[in-house]
């Protein structure tokens, strides 16, 4: 068959990846990746900068001599995930591939990938912040003091990054915003806001300035189970919540704090005369992805869970 397997997984690679960034209600966490270095592998590098605060200046001697210290923390992408799928051909041709294989694979991504993306990265957030040196809270919120424990963690939060003049990006479900707009002063204290997420300006509502972004209530867990798609219970693959699982009410931080990454190598393509195990169309899918927090950054990472249950 005349067709140009690598040209098409080329493009499938280019679109997939920008499919992600767009659907992924943790899309806008991939602008901080251009501070990356990514040499290919599953290693990365991220930096941190340290450097000493102010010194008297002395007019005969002049400046205070101040260090600064740039080092790059080495990080692992541990999110290694793919899939094969076969497509028969007798319900696809040379002519038609190209489309079939497309709506398959950006099927694939918005109802499978791009929410395992997301549930991951909400869960490695809340791990971040209960671990040592994040900052997290136990709260049980109704539609009676949904507004107050928000705005009192905002305040909380302000106070810890040192002022109110830096807006933050509040993730929360849309049941939870349903609570906060129950108050009638959540009418006045919201405002519209612009997220730009690949590239793309996502139109949502700030509350006092911070961003809420919404994202399914399922999705923002603590702690998920990723199946591996071969042991007993786990063949179908996907995600499901861990057992020590908690809810989380909301994620406050800066919009510079998580640093993600996902890739998508390129799809391998076998037409029905080259795929050695079916006479089929055979599509091979491999995503790596993760995210992190840099050391310095984790005062800039607030998680409110619900108790455990």
């Amino acid at each position: 068959m005349a067709i140009n397997t690598l040209t098409y997984a080329q493009i499938f690679q280019s679109e997939l990846d920008r499919q992600v960034a767009w659907l992924a209600t943790t899309g806008w966490m991939e602008g901080n990746s251009s501070r990356v270095r990514y040499n290919g592998g599953n290693e990365v590098k991220i930096p941190k900068i340290l450097m000493d605060g102010l010194a008297d200046y002395n007019r005969d001697t002049g400046h205070v001599m101040g260090g600064v210290t740039l080092s790059w923390q080495t990080r692992t992408l541990t999110q290694d995930r793919g899939r094969r799928f076969q497509i028969d051909p007798m319900d696809v041709d040379e002519t038609n591939f190209v489309p079939t294989a497309g709506t398959i694979m950006g099927e694939f991504q918005r109802t499978q990938v791009v929410p395992e993306i997301d549930a991951y990265r909400y869960s490695k957030l809340a791990t971040y912040a209960l671990g040592t040196g994040g900052n997290s809270a136990t709260a049980t919120i109704t539609g009676t003091n949904a507004i107050n424990q928000l705005l009192s963690d905002l305040a909380a939060f302000a106070d810890t990054i040192g002022g109110t003049y830096i807006p933050a990006i509040v993730t929360l479900s849309p049941v939870m915003k349903n609570m906060l707009a129950s108050d009638i002063r959540f009418q006045n204290l919201v405002n519209p806001a612009v997220l730009n997420q690949g590239g793309l300006d996502v139109r949502l509502d700030a509350l006092n300035g911070n961003v809420l972004r919404e994202a399914p209530s399922a999705l923002l867990k603590s702690a998920f189970v990723f199946n591996d798609g071969t042991t007993a219970g786990q063949t179908a693959g996907g995600f499901t919540p861990a057992a020590t699982a908690r809810n989380i009410n909301w994620i406050i931080c800066t919009p510079d704090v998580p640093i993600a990454i996902s890739k998508t190598d390129v799809p391998r393509i076998f037409d029905p005369m080259t795929n050695q195990k079916a006479n089929a169309w055979s599509i091979d899918y491999r995503k790596y992805h993760d995210l992190w927090v840099p050391d310095n950054q984790l005062k800039k990472l607030f998680v409110s869970l619900a108790p455990a249950s």
